[in-house]
């Protein structure tokens, strides 16, 4: 229970970071009557490594806030609508699956800018950009953030939308890196790459990298966002230099190297990060904190996207925290049902992607069958199905 007279609170929601998780928490809180603030380290427009790739889910789950702000970020640009993906297996056989829902790619840079955007328009949130969390603290009657400039704020209820090296899930749930629920990737944008079609994501999966891939993303205005992902437990246990690798691949690979001929890098190669899902149970809550996106390890295993789970996190959490001001119960217990509703909505899918990612990650001859399966009349909705 709070017993901590409401006003005296700076803010009754924190929210830590101001990606997709962090900007669908404050727009599902933007009817709540509370008050909300939406905290990032950045300012805006920033970069993010990712693979720029908002799937058809991220919409839909938008879309139950309000349809318009769907209709808004529709209107990007840069942005190339995505209608279908490549998968190459390693025998070089390809096939081509379509997807059902609409969906598309665009840079980070633009695409949580939009976002941020909506939140500004669209409520009444106390936007904080430039802003360090370094620690904070959790007692029964507040949590007190402590900023990097000395500051600190107090509020009711934290929610870590940090990412991958989220403060709020190191301070208040730590735990060891867990190489095999990890994944690490590089990227680099091009442009000037042969063969590559607007609205057509391409993945090539290799013998020497099978749990992981390589991507080659139209992200619009000639550009393509290109990578390679793999296991962290593989990176760490043959010592792979990631960025080495793929430009190696890329320069060899039969299906790359004369399309990558004459395209231009534009800026370096860079690293991030990938909690993945699915893998192991962990709590993603405790009293007067949730975890969202990236921090509560939400990236799908098997294709390697996080914004769709990201926002349906944010939109639960959102949730969740409106009901523990209307019930007055700020208690793990009561948190739980965040957890609940998570695993329920997002948990049971990503464990079912885990798991087939790990029993392909070794089995280069099952993808080469099945791609060849997906050939055979009737059967390629199966083989979607499949991969999700």
């Amino acid at each position: 229970m709070s017993g901590f007279p409401e006003n005296t609170l700076d803010y009754d929601v924190a929210i830590i970071g101001a990606g997709p998780a962090g900007t669908a928490c404050a727009l599902a809180l933007r009817h709540s009557g509370l008050r909300v603030a939406l905290l990032d380290k950045a300012q805006f427009p920033r970069d993010k490594v990712c693979g720029d790739a908002v799937p058809g889910q991220a919409f839909k789950a938008l879309r139950q806030l309000d349809p318009a702000f769907v209709e808004q970020l529709w209107q990007l640009q840069p942005r190339d609508d995505v209608r279908d993906s490549r998968l190459v297996a390693p025998s070089g056989a390809g096939l081509t699956l379509q997807w059902k829902l609409p969906s598309f790619n665009s840079p980070r840079e633009t695409f949580d800018a939009a976002l941020l955007g909506l939140v500004r328009a669209h409520s009444d949130t106390t936007i904080l950009e430039n802003t360090v969390l370094k620690s904070l603290q959790v007692t029964p009657a507040a949590v007190h953030l402590h900023l990097a400039e000395g500051a600190e704020l107090t509020c009711g209820v934290v929610v870590g939308c940090d990412g991958a090296n989220s403060v709020v899930g190191r301070k208040l749930l730590p735990a060891p890196l867990d190489r095999a629920h990890h994944c690490a990737g590089v990227r680099a944008y091009y442009e000037n790459v042969g063969g590559a079609s607007s609205g057509t994501t391409e993945f090539f999966l290799s013998s020497d990298y099978l749990a992981g891939y390589v991507w080659l993303f139209p992200v619009g205005e000639g550009r393509c966002n290109v990578g390679l992902g793999m296991l962290s437990e593989i990176v760490s246990a043959h010592k792979v230099d990631l960025k080495e690798t793929l430009t190696r691949v890329l320069a060899t690979h039969p299906e790359l190297a004369g399309r990558f001929a004459q395209a231009r890098q534009l800026g370096p190669i860079v690293g991030f990060g990938l909690p993945l899902g699915g893998g192991r149970t962990r709590p993603i809550s405790g009293g007067r904190f949730m975890l969202c996106g990236d921090a509560a390890s939400l990236i799908d295993p098997l294709q390697g996207h996080g914004i769709d789970t990201a926002i349906q996190s944010g939109i639960l959490a959102g949730a969740q925290a409106a009901s523990c001001f209307e019930k007055q119960d700020f208690s793990a217990e009561f948190m739980r049902q965040y957890d609940a509703r998570v695993e329920h909505k997002i948990g049971r899918k990503l464990a079912k992607s885990y798991r087939l990612m790990r029993f392909l990650s070794n089995k280069a001859w099952l993808v080469n069958a099945a791609v060849r399966l997906a050939r055979v009349p009737g059967l390629k909705p199966w083989v979607q199905k499949a991969i999700g």
